[in-house]
Parts: structure tokens; sequence; C-alpha cells
């Protein structure tokens, strides 16, 4: 296979050939010395402001009324949703790769890694493969194994006891006879929550220096349909939750299930309504939401308000707008720039294509500026200056010298 780099895709490849792919049409209106390219909607007329203009040397393009020059690789970079080999989360590098190497008519790379251990991506994830321990509510010694796996976090005893029939610690022995044991939050599916297992968002005991040393999902996890779904001292109901999924009132929805349980904490502190999250669940989505993780909780939860609790970063202001997107029935695509701009790409009838400035984020705003019914959603990230419930309840704030300047720049533009 050719060993193929950026700067062959770059000689080899025009940006026409690119924009072509990407589905723009050469606009002859425009003429020919600077050849623009724009979109067509179903109706066969052109979407307005979505336009190229290729440069005058034939290998950049720009998109007016900015002056930014895409090549070959910036351009599918800055894109990736108009190519079919995208898939959320992937490397841009990857991606790259993957297109043009396809437009060359090349075999297509093949990961050294998959070729060396071919079975190993494709085990299915084995509870049989772990030895648990369980948090018992009548067992003081089973409990006093977890302190050190909360201590770091703030997370204290009457909040594990809550939550404790949704994670327990999980021992794996290797080959060499070493034993690994991580603090285990299973992942069910929405239609069967708490039956079977798919899959760990798993913890490491901390270091030394009380950092968590290892983070992920246990092998063979299905990360993209499977989250973890826990309900309040669910440890009293036969079945493992009081109230089932299409019964309940709220969903709380988070990046991880230590978020989770210090936003109950928080919550149980500070507010004296915190007793109505019985009829509630909370749910990790162990890192990036998927549009499957989304798409199988609003299934089981036709009537439910969803309290959107991802963190206050572009990642979390992208989630909640994904999951407003998926809520309305939108097929969509989006990603955030390096420009603070949020790109939407609405596919579900007429092509439709929206850049937000987010510096600003407004969520109430941007629902109503993609059409979207904002309805039985709640926004509600952790409070101003934190990043994640967790750092909030450890009172881990930001760098305050960045969120002045944040606050600076939303006072100016509000006054505009």
């Amino acid at each position: 296979m050719a060993e193929l780099t950026y700067e062959d895709y770059k000689r080899r490849l025009s940006i026409q050939e690119l924009l072509v792919d990407a589905g723009y049409r050469l606009n002859r209106r425009d003429g020919l010395r600077y050849p623009s390219y724009v979109r067509i909607d179903s109706d066969g007329r052109r979407v307005r402001g979505d336009k190229f203009i290729v440069t005058a040397n034939g290998f950049c393009c720009f998109q007016p009324p900015e002056r930014k020059n895409y090549n070959v690789i910036s351009f599918i970079k800055e894109h990736p949703h108009f190519f079919a080999e995208y898939t959320p989360g992937m490397s841009a590098d990857r991606l790259v790769n993957l297109v043009c190497r396809r437009l060359l008519n090349e075999p297509q790379e093949i990961r050294e890694t998959r070729i060396f251990n071919p079975n190993k991506n494709g085990k299915p994830f084995d509870m049989d493969e772990y030895d648990l321990q369980a948090f018992r509510m009548d067992d003081w010694e089973s409990q006093k194994k977890f302190y050190p796996y909360f201590k770091n976090r703030g997370i204290d005893l009457d909040t594990q006891r809550a939550f404790c029939s949704h994670f327990f610690l999980a021992s794996k022995h290797r080959t060499d006879g070493k034993v690994f044991t991580n603090l285990a939050f299973p992942l069910s599916l929405p239609a069967w929550p708490g039956k079977q297992i798919v899959g760990l968002e798993e913890r490491s005991r901390p270091n030394a220096e009380g950092k968590t040393a290892y983070k992920g999902m246990a092998a063979g996890s299905n990360a993209t349909k499977g989250m973890w779904i826990a309900q309040l001292n669910s440890h009293r109901s036969d079945v493992g939750f009081n109230v089932p999924l299409s019964g309940v009132k709220d969903v709380y929805w988070f990046e991880s299930a230590f978020d989770a349980m210090a936003f109950y904490q928080i919550e149980k502190k500070e507010t004296v309504a915190y007793a109505d999250l019985g009829n509630a669940v909370f749910v990790s989505t162990g890192g990036t939401p998927s549009i499957r993780q989304f798409a199988g909780m609003l299934e089981q939860t036709p009537d439910a308000n969803h309290h959107l609790c991802f963190d206050r970063d572009q990642a979390g202001q992208l989630y909640a707008v994904n999951f407003a997107l998926q809520m309305n029935g939108r097929v969509f695509n989006s990603h955030m720039t390096k420009k603070d701009t949020l790109v939407v790409t609405d596919l579900t009838g007429k092509y439709g294509r929206t850049e937000l400035d987010v510096r600003t984020f407004d969520f109430e705003a941007i629902c109503k500026e993609l059409g979207l019914e904002k309805g039985r959603i709640d926004y509600r990230p952790p409070s101003e200056g934190y990043k994640d419930w967790n750092d909030q309840l450890m009172g881990k704030r930001m760098d305050e010298d960045k969120e002045q300047e944040n606050t600076e720049e939303r006072q100016t533009r509000f006054r505009r």
C-alpha cells in the first residue's frame, strides 16, 4: 500500500473536486475566472449564504464574507459533516485520510492494531470476567471499602447510600496474575434498565496525590447505546427501580456518574425540593453522548422533563443543543469550530446550515434560532465558574481571570 502524505493529497486533489464531493455545484453565473460553488436544496434552488469561491491559485477556497482560505486538508477538518466517512468523535486526521484515499481510488489504510489482535476489539462485554463487591446497607465493613474512591470527590456516605444499588467494586484478573479493582458504574439499555449489564463506566482508586489515575469504559462495553441509569434508594425495591422509566417525572443527564451524585448532594443541601428526586432517574452517558443514547431514553420516557446537567464548557453546550435537536426529531450534524462558532447542519427536509456565535451561550435563544421547541427541556449546567458538578461540590472553580474576562465580554456584548 502506498504511503501518502498531506502534501500528496494537496498536490493530487483539487479543491474543486473536494467541493463537488461535499455536495456543492459549480455556479456558472459567477464565471470561471474565480469559480464559485453553491449548495442546491431539494427544490433545485440555491441555498442563500452557502457558497465557496475558489482562490486565484486554484488550490484553496473561502466562504464569503470571511476570507479564511481552506485547502483540501483544512476544508475536511473544518467541515467534517460534509463527508460520508465522518462519525462523531472520530479523529480529524483519520477522516482526512479516509476521504482523500477514496477520492484518489487508493486502498484504505488498515490499522496495524486490528491486524495484530483482530479478536480483541470485537469481543463483547462479559460480566463473568469480574469479581464484584457490593455496597451493602447493613454491612459497615463492605461500605468502608468504597471510602478511598469517593473521599477525594467529596461525596459523602449519605449520597453513597442513596445510590448504592448502582455501583460496585469490580476486580479483573489478568493473565500475568495481577488484579485490578475499579469503582464501576454499570451500563444498561433504557429498554431494560438494570436488567442486563452491557458495560461498565470505571474509575480507579486515587493515587497518592489524590488524582484518579484511570477513568474509562470496561473492554467490550456498549457505550453507544448503554448508559448508567440510577434511581434514588432503589435498594428498597425488589425489582431494582421504584418507578419504571415510563412513569418517571424527571430525567437528569450528566457526563459522568460522579457528577450525578455530586448534583444530588448539592441539591439535598441547598434546597428543600430534593425529595421530588425520588420520582426521577439520573443518567450518565460516560462521556460524549451518542444519538442512540438520547433516542433510547427519550423513547422510554415520553412524558418526562429532561434536565441537561452537562459540563459548563463548549462540549457540554454542544451536547445540550444535540439533545434538543434529537428531541425535536431532527436529522442533523453539528460541531464547534475553533472560533467559538456552533455549526448545525439540518438534514431533516431541505438542507439547512446555521452558524451560531456561542461565546455568550444562550440555550433558549439557540433553540429559537434553530426552530426547536424547548418544551420539557431544562438546560441546567453547573453554577457560573464551575466546569462540572463535582467541581462545584468541591468548590473547585475554573480559572478566575478567564472567568472575569468572559464576564466582561458578556457585559460588553449585552450593552450593544
